[in-house]
């Protein structure tokens, strides 16, 4: 199938791994991962990038592309190894668009390298930078990038790129993009012209795909079935449901049935993800949360607990569509439906990985119908529609939202009516120094109450004055070694 310019290669009848070119280190290092016979996108990709030739990759999520190529290029790293004493240099850069889809392809070269003598670095936001420094100061064989990032530390001075011999960049779709695009656009421009380059996706409109000559010289183009196509391993439906009751539709699901035991939600929003999250630990099923407000630390513990089955339910943003590749995801969950049909084919590619079956559950509201009409073009086929047993879709929506700050405020007032001894007396707050913290009610006692009140309430005495005296005598009992107790 051609593209709009390059020449599109056949798709590769199956055949073993040995009969694509890989030297012994490479089909040795497939062999203790498993791997016995190519994915379509890899037979037909690899020999065209051992050959040497720009390669455009297009297949659903989950067939194997990054192995596609991943295995090439360490084939020929593996063929022009450094002289002895020569000064490491970065042959390979990888570009991606989200930190775990970094993290995702360092596994997967780390996994097929094993046997290759190459140093990996990767490269991100969200985490101190002196680490990064220190490797592409040092030297390295493969950095794996975020643009973002990269483009700084560059901008600094560090890394040496004029070795470059291959440019990958994963989820091309994206990167491409008008919100990457400036940035692959200055880092490619430090890039040797002399160079492979090789994109790869899911998804690649025409418009993108034209894009692609400004880095390219005449691609090969492998296509992998429809360029829209989601992986056919993968039963999609849709609720309509409306935007109140969504949350207790996904608790309903969840709670009836058990088939759904490994499931990614994707919101719209960071602050949609969190409340989806905190209603769903409020009946008891373990959660996780990933977007962009998490610090990295707490991205990877969340991903790794989801891994490990410690988590029922990640819910996510769409930094979650791409990269997440876990093993047993049984259902996508499309909480909030996406408004781009990319997204879409992107966040159910999450499950029906590697031949594996999923479900993918969308909610759909009268405000999504159109985004709907518009993924049902895209695709080439409708979505069934279906309605939950025993769901009430006209039950009057929960009352009250449990947002955290009205949760604080209730705590704060319910410690303050305990606290109090008399309700109508307000605790007030010191803006002097030395006048205790700020909002502590000053320090009294019983035996002290109502002395020198006379004409006079508690809260007309001087509170500065009353924790002076008691502040010098506690310490003056701690002169005197007797200890005492503090406020």
């Amino acid at each position: 199938m051609c593209g709009c310019y390059g020449v599109a290669l056949p798709v590769m009848a199956a055949m073993p791994f040995t009969q694509l070119g890989l030297n012994a280190a490479i089909l040795q290092a497939v062999q203790d991962a498993g791997y016995t016979e190519p994915t379509p996108i890899q037979a037909a990709a690899i020999p065209a990038i051992i050959n040497g030739d720009d390669v455009i990759g297009i297949a659903q999520t989950g067939t194997g592309k990054t192995a596609a190529f991943t295995l090439p290029i360490l084939n020929q790293l593996a063929a022009t190894p450094r002289a002895a004493g020569e000064r490491r240099r970065t042959r390979v850069l990888v570009i991606a668009p989200t930190r775990e889809l970094v993290a995702q392809i360092e596994e997967n070269v780390l996994a097929y390298a094993r046997h290759v003598p190459v140093k990996i670095a990767r490269v991100f936001g969200g985490v101190g930078e002196q680490p990064q420094k220190i490797a592409l100061r040092d030297g390295c064989d493969i950095v794996i990038a975020c643009p973002g990032r990269l483009l700084d530390l560059m901008r600094q001075g560090f890394g040496d790129f004029s070795q470059i011999t291959h440019l990958v960049l994963d989820e091309a779709d994206r990167m491409l993009d008008m919100g990457f695009l400036p940035d692959i656009r200055r880092i490619v421009d430090k890039l040797p012209k002399k160079r492979q380059t090789l994109l790869f996706s899911a998804t690649l409109s025409r418009e993108i795909e034209q894009l692609t000559k400004d880095f390219q010289r005449h691609p090969k183009i492998v296509q992998i079935g429809k360029r829209s196509n989601p992986a056919e391993t993968v039963t999609q439906m849709v609720y309509e449901v409306s935007v109140p009751l969504k949350v207790e539709l996904l608790k309903h699901l969840l709670l009836r049935d058990e088939a759904l035991q490994m499931v990614i939600v994707f919101t719209r929003t960071k602050h949609g993800a969190d409340k989806v999250a905190r209603k769903l630990e409020q009946v008891g099923i373990k959660c996780g949360t990933l977007h962009a407000n998490r610090s990295q630390n707490q991205r990877m513990k969340a991903l790794a607990d989801f891994k490990a089955w410690k988590l029922r339910v990640l819910v996510c943003t769409d930094i979650a569509a791409r990269g997440i590749d876990v093993d047993g995801i049984s259902h996508v969950v499309n909480f909030d439906f996406p408004p781009q049909p990319e997204d879409y084919v992107h966040r159910i590619g999450r499950t029906g990985r590697a031949q594996a079956i999923g479900d993918a559950i969308s909610f759909v509201t009268p405000e999504d119908y159109g985004s709907l009409r518009s993924l049902e073009r895209f695709i080439g086929r409708g979505l069934v529609r279906k309605r939950a047993d025993d769901f009430d879709y006209n039950a009057k929506p929960p009352a009250a939202p449990d947002r955290p700050s009205d949760q604080r405020r209730d705590a704060g007032a319910q410690g303050a009516a305990r606290g109090s001894r008399q309700p109508s007396a307000r605790p007030q707050r010191s803006r002097r120094p030395g006048g205790g913290d700020r909002g502590r009610r000053p320090a009294t006692s019983d035996s002290n109450a109502g002395k020198g009140a006379t004409g006079g309430s508690a809260s007309a005495a001087k509170p500065e004055r009353r924790w002076g005296d008691k502040a010098r005598e506690v310490f003056g009992k701690i002169r005197r070694g007797l200890g005492g107790g503090g406020q």
